[in-house]
């Protein structure tokens, strides 16, 4: 097993506290996210998380990547597409899983681990989904079928892909939570994941949200390496997973097993008996354990217990 995380995290923004270190945040740009960033990644390190994220502190997962993608514009906190969709001239979150590997790595020498269990460790590279993007969109009239933003969208995040897996992305990890509502054709949500992972090198994921009983049987088919849902805040999805657990097709599982709509922090025991029922069903090797979505929503104290707890409760099986 493999603990991870979904994406976000709290924000927590802390000010240059000596004279040296507000000279050097003026310098790089007085870029507050960056001790956001860090915070993020030394809390999630801290809780024993194998594959982090950069906490996504930058905004929500539409204006994180509408704002930067040409064709799209933010007007009253809403994605406005007004033009046809282009390839970004940048790319959007290499910088900060740059930042997020070396804070890793500085986290990760101070702390007394195996060489084998540092292999394990990395940061996960994410992407908001195209047909999630679309769908929270307003569409000018460029656009008269949905359906075809969706797959220039896609064409437009395969670059942001390519440039995470070099910048040495762990996962590539693909944020759909729109499939589960019914308001999305599957076969060309396919089609959208299917251009932006063809030819990565590394593991693709997809996360969905919601109950998952009228589309599973489409996500096995997409071209992903992990399929990761809730299952602490949706228990019925479990009886959907073990229902296909003859028929994944080498898919692996990530396992949601705390709810992270609840401001409680889940026990150790009530997180194991969670992950023993995934283990019955797709076993130790095709799991990844993490929360149901993000954590952004949460207490920085919350966060940090429920991903503690999570991680104790692994260790309880290895």
């Amino acid at each position: 097993m493999i603990s991870t995380v979904v994406g976000s995290y709290p924000v927590i923004i802390q000010p240059p506290k000596t004279r040296k270190n507000k000279l050097f945040n003026v310098i790089r740009g007085n870029d507050k996210c960056k001790t956001a960033i860090q915070h993020s990644v030394k809390s999630q390190v801290k809780a024993g998380i194998d594959i982090i994220s950069d906490g996504q502190v930058r905004g929500d997962m539409v204006e994180i990547f509408a704002k930067s993608i040409p064709g799209c514009k933010i007007e009253n906190n809403t994605c406005v597409i007004n033009s046809k969709i282009f390839t970004p001239y940048q790319n959007i979150g290499v910088k900060d899983l740059k930042l997020a590997i070396k804070y890793m790595k500085q986290e990760l020498n101070e702390l007394n681990i195996s060489s084998k269990d540092k292999k394990k460790k990395g940061v996960k590279g994410i992407i908001s989904g195209p047909s999630t993007i679309v769908q929270s969109s307003k569409i000018g009239p460029i656009y008269k079928n949905k359906d075809l933003a969706i797959i220039d969208m896609a064409n437009a995040l395969k670059s942001e892909a390519i440039a995470l897996e070099k910048a040495g992305a762990k996962i590539i990890q693909i944020d759909e939570p729109f499939l589960s509502t019914g308001l999305i054709d599957m076969e060309i949500a396919k089609e959208a994941i299917n251009i932006i992972s063809k030819n990565l090198t590394v593991p693709v994921a997809i996360h969905c949200c919601g109950d998952i009983k009228n589309i599973f049987d489409n996500l096995i088919d997409f071209n992903v390496d992990i399929i990761d849902c809730e299952f602490a805040g949706q228990p019925t999805n479990l009886d959907v997973l073990d229902s296909y657990s003859t028929n994944l097709k080498s898919k692996k599982i990530g396992l949601g097993v705390i709810d992270t709509k609840k401001q409680s922090v889940e026990s150790v025991e009530e997180i194991a008996m969670l992950i023993e029922k995934g283990l019955d069903i797709v076993g130790d090797k095709n799991l990844f354990i993490d929360p149901d979505c993000g954590l952004r929503l949460s207490s920085d104290e919350i966060a940090f217990k429920k991903l503690k707890n999570m991680v104790e409760a692994m260790k309880l099986f290895n």
